[in-house]
């Protein structure tokens, strides 16, 4: 709720509060006074058949100021979190990749599911395809464990463009601050393609 009870921008004392948004916005002008706002109390709506849910947002417990335990004792599902979700499908992506390219043991998924880890935790994933980020850390651990897999080599097996999986890689590895051997790719090629994306 907003501190004051009146507008900030027009004074008016006509504010709109929506406890499922969190937001509180002045009906006169319409700005936004506030916007998911984190609320005390649970809330509850009846749907068409007769059930109730909570309104709101599920805030995961590690999340800095964030409630603890809602969400998992009134839908099942919901109290798993979209990170979590995440990774275990770029665990699961990462094996599948690591089957196809063959030669790469657990301990390579292992590592590069870590990759991708510390990738999500740094928001290096937004914008990016999840095929080229999870490409991209396997290949990182590829290059480090010293396997023959090279960039093409991904890139047959996910059909995707080299240059731009090669641009992925670049921008992760150097993100991430990894010293990572040379195999004598023509990295310069994949660059150069680098000052337009």
């Amino acid at each position: 709720m907003s501190s004051s009870n009146k507008c900030t921008n027009c004074g008016s004392l006509d504010l709109d509060t929506d406890p499922a948004r969190g937001d509180v916005v002045c009906t006169n002008c319409g700005t936004v006074l506030e916007h998911s706002a984190i609320v005390s109390e649970v809330q509850f709506e009846e749907n068409a058949h007769g059930g109730s849910s909570a309104i709101g947002q599920f805030v995961s417990s590690d999340s800095k100021g964030g409630a603890r335990g809602f969400g998992q004792s009134f839908h099942t599902g919901l109290g798993k979190e979209s990170r979590e979700i995440t990774q275990q499908n770029a665990k699961k992506a990462i094996t599948n990749l690591a089957h196809q390219l063959r030669g790469l043991n657990q301990l390579c998924v292992e590592t590069a599911f870590n990759f991708f880890k510390m990738a999500l935790s740094r928001q290096l994933t937004r914008g990016r395809r999840s095929t080229h980020v999870i490409a991209a850390c396997l290949y990182m651990t590829c290059r480090i464990e010293g396997t023959a897999h090279m960039l093409i080599d991904f890139s047959d097996v996910l059909q995707i463009d080299v240059y731009e999986l090669g641009r992925t890689y670049l921008r992760l590895s150097q993100a991430l601050s990894l010293a990572i051997p040379s195999m004598g790719e023509c990295i310069a090629c994949i660059s150069m393609g680098m000052g337009n994306s």
